[in-house]
């Protein structure tokens, strides 16, 4: 314990700083520079980290992209429900579940192979039939079946963990 806490002491305001610097908002670097260092507890073998700030870069580069990532997923999300009528428009509530469901899909498919993710976007998002995919990806037609049931899967069990009350792995606080 008294690595993570020199790891802290050392390392803390700098990362903060670093995030900062990429977000312009303190509060958000804040949080992400304390996630990272919970991520940082979570790993084996501290001992055995020869350069403490670029073990903490990657780590805070991770949370980072999965921020934005979801970030935009909100944006997409609240554009849309400006569209629509406000008597149609979800409560707050409701709408915080859409999020935190988007966020665990998103999440469900980060492990994905590039192939796999372009055949479920295609798919879901314009709407092509699995021969179209295959056209499109250079892959057979088999391989898109098994690349959406991949895809399938994952979420199935995301949903799962939602449904079950179990927070996404990677999970940053975001406002909705």
């Amino acid at each position: 314990m008294h690595l993570v806490q020199q790891l802290f002491s050392d390392h803390h305001a700098w990362l903060t700083g670093r995030l900062q610097a990429r977000l312009g908002n303190v509060a958000d670097a804040q949080d992400l520079a304390s996630e990272t260092f919970v991520r940082m507890v979570g790993q084996r073998d501290l001992d055995a980290v020869q350069e403490p700030r670029a073990f903490l870069t990657t780590i805070a580069k991770r949370l980072l992209f999965s921020f934005w990532r979801r970030r935009e997923l909100e944006r997409a999300y609240l554009d849309t429900l400006a569209l629509r009528p406000e008597e149609t428009a979800p409560s707050p509530e409701e709408r915080a579940v859409l999020i935190e469901t988007l966020e665990h899909i998103a999440q469900a498919l980060d492990g994905l192979a590039l192939k796999a993710h372009q055949a479920f976007l295609l798919s879901q998002l314009d709407g092509l039939g699995y021969h179209a995919i295959a056209a499109e990806l250079g892959i057979s037609h088999s391989t898109v079946r098994r690349h959406m049931a991949d895809a399938f899967g994952r979420i199935a069990m995301a949903m799962a963990r939602q449904q079950a009350g179990l927070a996404c792995t990677a999970r940053v606080t975001a406002s909705v």
